[in-house]
């Protein structure tokens, strides 16, 4: 008989363990689908790379918006109704787009990302410590890990669903036979047809999406969902903020985690504009990503199953170092060989959400609700960081390099900070082991 500390999720609730996990692959669709607008906005409604940048500012914006008052909701109610209200405002803000692309208005389109993401704010905050609850302590963070691998199946499919259904068919990314793009060059009657085309051709993707997630939640509305054990309902932020300050190891993976989410959808944002520098096409450059996605994907699984032997703070520290080095050739190196190390970033980055979360939450307790709202509010990092990328991309050169090489300086710096948190998780706190 296997020892119940050991298994990573048992058969009593392996049914609500795969309903949850659903959802980390649908807000991974939603970030991967929404990535590539930056590129296509930029074009089709001709501003600069930092206002088009604020697509992520809006949509990671709304994770700290609403990340505590849904941990105080789920606090006082129960995961469930965390997850279906979730789900709920995730459908609004996709349905959203509708309206947004009759307008053909800019800020229209960030005020439906925003929306969504308060639905995304809600799933995160509450399925990461539900999973978490659903067994032993022990595996913890092999459970969230499984569970995570799933996100970037939907990310893939947002990645497949931009490139063939949204970039591919954008008349604004139309180029001469130099590879330059003549939407700018058209008059403006011209501009304003391919500008109606375009955006119903972002807005679609979003208006099915939206349509999928009602129907997810009617399932899990219907579903039988596990309950906390022992759950305290009674609200006392100020106490649970207080406990959760004195924890460095909690302070500073909120810290770690804002830097990593920040990287990641630098890389994966900006890796369209690293390939049109080199004159490829947005449509060929999303392929890019999603080559870079099957990469995090399959290291995704790899690391999960590395845990098993080797300790996550260990790994962590590891994969952030190999983070550095890959982003110091996307710098200095200028041609394809740089973009296949961007490409290869993916690699490294693929286990530091989950661990970065896990150990962070480690033996919180019931704070973990709350903790695991400062966690998701950690995400603003994908909201703050691609604007100032963007800017420093809109320089054109610093120095004798191109500015968009010298844009992943962020990253960079981004995984010091995470291999600094990995280190001093290992040796400074080394009581809870994360991964044993």
């Amino acid at each position: 008989m296997k020892d119940s500390k050991k298994v990573v999720v048992s058969k009593e609730i392996i049914v609500p363990f795969i309903l949850i996990t659903s959802l980390f692959a649908m807000w991974g669709f939603a970030n991967d689908i929404t990535n590539p607008l930056v590129a296509a906005f930029q074009t089709v409604m001709e501003i600069s790379n930092a206002k088009a940048a604020t697509v992520q500012f809006a949509f990671y914006g709304g994770y700290a918006t609403m990340a505590i008052p849904a941990a105080l909701f789920v606090k006082r109610y129960s995961y469930k109704k965390g997850v279906l209200m979730g789900l709920a405002l995730y459908a609004l803000g996709a349905l959203m787009f509708w309206p947004a692309a009759q307008f053909e208005v800019f800020g229209f389109f960030l005020i439906s990302l925003y929306i969504l993401t308060f639905g995304l704010a809600f799933l995160e905050t509450t399925a990461n410590p539900y999973i978490l609850s659903m067994g032993s302590p022990e595996t913890a963070t092999r459970r969230l890990n499984l569970s995570q691998s799933f996100n970037p199946m939907g990310s893939l499919l947002g990645m497949f669903v931009a490139s063939n259904f949204i970039l591919s068919a954008l008349e604004s990314d139309k180029r001469d036979a130099a590879g330059n793009v003549i939407f700018h060059t058209l008059s403006e009657a011209e501009k304003v047809a391919i500008r109606t085309h375009d955006l119903s051709v972002i807005r679609d993707p979003y208006i099915i999406l939206g349509f999928v997630v009602i129907a997810m939640f009617v399932v899990i509305s219907l579903a039988k969902m596990p309950k906390r054990e022992g759950a305290v309902h009674q609200i006392r932020f100020k106490e649970s903020l207080s406990k959760l300050l004195k924890s460095p190891k909690y302070r500073e993976g909120v810290i770690a985690q804002v830097f990593y989410v920040g990287a990641q959808i630098m890389c994966w944002t900006f890796i369209i504009h690293y390939a049109d520098n080199l004159g490829i096409p947005k449509a060929t450059a999303q392929n890019y990503n999603i080559i870079a996605m099957f990469f995090f994907l399959t290291s995704r699984f790899i690391s999960t199953l590395l845990m098993k032997y080797l300790n996550a703070r260990l790994l962590l520290m590891l994969f952030a170092i190999g983070g550095m080095l890959t982003t110091t050739g996307v710098i200095l190196i200028q041609g394809m060989a740089g973009l296949y190390l961007l490409m290869g970033t993916s690699i490294f980055m693929s286990l530091m959400f989950p661990t970065i979360y896990g150990i962070a939450l480690e033996g919180l307790g019931d704070e973990s609700t709350l903790g695991a709202a400062g966690l998701v509010m950690a995400i603003v990092g994908g909201a703050l960081m691609p604007p100032l990328q963007g800017a420093i991309i809109d320089l054109g050169t610093v120095g004798p390099m191109p500015a968009v090489n010298f844009s992943f300086i962020l990253p960079f710096i981004s995984f010091v900070v995470i291999a600094i948190y990995g280190y001093r998780s290992l040796r400074v706190w080394p009581e809870l082991m994360a991964g044993r």
